[in-house]
């Protein structure tokens, strides 16, 4: 799932709102996916959690890659289940402006919708999603899934998302630029071995792309690699911590090394970049496999991935970027459809062939470990010049830390961007740039400076 910028303005409008309608507003509402007589399709009895009856509709929405993958599984799902599971596709803004104003309203949400980490907190702290704790307790399935995976659906203890996929790091490269420049990349073991290499690339072409818009990924990425947390446990600010300096220090030392470029990501000049070589290398999240694939078809075989680099010999080389999860609304009031919609969940995100075909067809990787046990894994991909790169990130996934989100993380994300670009222009040190970010976010906030 793409790691996109947060939408920040219009999510702390929401998060306001939210506040301003209170618990009692967003909780009693029925939803407009079932009526209190069972649903629009009537009931049949089945599992969902605690055996009660089942509404035979839910519908669910969820944005681009994510709502076809889902689409796909529900129709497995309706064929086995014998009910009518359906999935809204839109794209990601789209999904964010009409969930908020359902969530915000208390009426209007779908039975079950994707929802992307950091929402989680926001929606979940403020009782727009419903407690699945207890369900998902009764499903077995937390040790199946990546423990770094459980904090981001979690709030003040309770779990108000089913985890779905996770974006475990890597880079991938163009094998041709980097065996014309006589880089191996086995032996990139730390950044620094990085933008050496980097250095022996020719004019015209870059190590890597920090876009004005990447920045805050890049910066979570590495200062999520270093085990750093925006914030404490008790909620004060902490960006200014020495894993947040290293990060940002990280960003100067390959900006002022020359080995990098500023592409607007996902721009027709962003994929030509890499279709003409003159970007090597992209550190990003296992979901890039889908978008190479689909957006660069013509470069099969001239790919491959290692790694993250350690910030030290023989340090952690695992991070995450991006991920999302499945979750219900506290609106849906009518029990039939809330035990349909939970029971399509389970099924779609605790089965590992169905977690796996998303994988393989739509490149989104499981946070369900009990899906890297299959051959897939293992497989020499044809895309990547044979090599097996589903295990590699499997390795990865198994050893992210967690991560705190807050409600407050998309301000997290505007600092970072706004300070990180005052250390590439000489502005600031990393250092004070940090310390300037953790200030202003505790200024809007209202949180303490750790």
């Amino acid at each position: 799932m793409t790691d996109s910028a947060d939408p920040s303005v219009r999510r702390r409008q929401f998060v306001q709102a939210l506040g301003l309608a209170g618990a009692a507003g967003a909780a009693g509402c029925i939803s407009t996916g079932g009526s209190t007589d069972g649903g629009s399709g009537g009931t049949n009895t089945g599992g969902g959690g605690s055996g009660t009856a089942m509404a035979s509709d839910a519908n669910g929405w969820a944005w681009n890659i994510a709502a076809r993958a889902l689409a796909n599984a529900a129709e497995t799902y309706n064929e086995k289940k014998g009910a009518n599971v359906s999935v809204e596709e839109m794209g990601g803004n789209t999904w964010e402006q009409r969930f908020q104003t359902a969530i915000t309203s208390g009426s209007g949400a779908p039975d079950f919708s994707a929802i992307q980490n950091y929402d989680v907190t926001a929606f979940g702290s403020k009782n727009g999603l419903m407690d699945l704790t207890d369900r998902i307790d009764e499903a077995g399935v937390r040790e199946d899934i990546v423990k770094g995976k459980w904090e981001t659906v979690s709030v003040d203890g309770k779990d108000y998302a089913l985890p779905w996929d996770i974006g475990p790091t890597g880079v991938f490269y163009k094998r041709d630029r980097y065996e014309e420049a006589g880089i191996d990349p086995t032996s990139l073991k730390t950044w620094d071995d990085f933008i050496e290499a980097g250095k022996q690339l020719p004019d015209g072409v870059a190590m890597v792309n920090i876009p004005t818009q990447e920045v805050p990924q890049m910066w979570r990425m590495l200062f999520r690699q270093l085990g750093g947390q925006p914030f404490t446990k008790d909620g004060a600010v902490n960006i200014h911590s020495e894993e947040s300096v290293r990060a940002v220090q990280l960003i100067k030392d390959m900006h002022d090394a020359g080995i990098t470029k500023r592409i607007e990501m996902w721009s027709g000049g962003w994929f030509t970049a890499f279709s003409e070589g003159t970007l090597a290398s992209i550190p990003t999240a296992a979901w890039m496999d889908g978008t190479l694939r689909a957006e660069l078809p013509d470069t099969s075989g001239n790919w491959g991935v290692y790694k993250l680099p350690a910030f030290e010999k023989g340090g952690t080389r695992a991070s995450n970027r991006g991920g999302s999860n499945m979750a219900i609304p506290a609106q849906i009031s009518d029990k039939g459809v809330v035990n349909r919609a939970w029971d399509y969940i389970e099924y779609a995100m605790t089965t590992p062939e169905v977690q796996n075909t998303m994988l393989q067809e739509y490149g989104l990787f499981p946070s369900l470990t009990t899906a890297y046990e299959s051959d897939i894994y293992d497989e020499e991909l044809d895309f990547y010049g044979g090599q097996p790169v589903f295990r590699l990130f499997a390795e990865v996934a198994r050893e992210i830390e967690p991560y705190r989100y807050t409600t407050d993380t998309p301000e997290v994300q505007d600092a970072i961007n706004t300070e990180v670009g005052n250390v590439l222009s000489g502005k600031k040190s990393p250092k004070k740039a940090v310390k300037d970010a953790a200030q202003t976010v505790a200024d809007r906030s209202g949180r303490d400076v750790a």
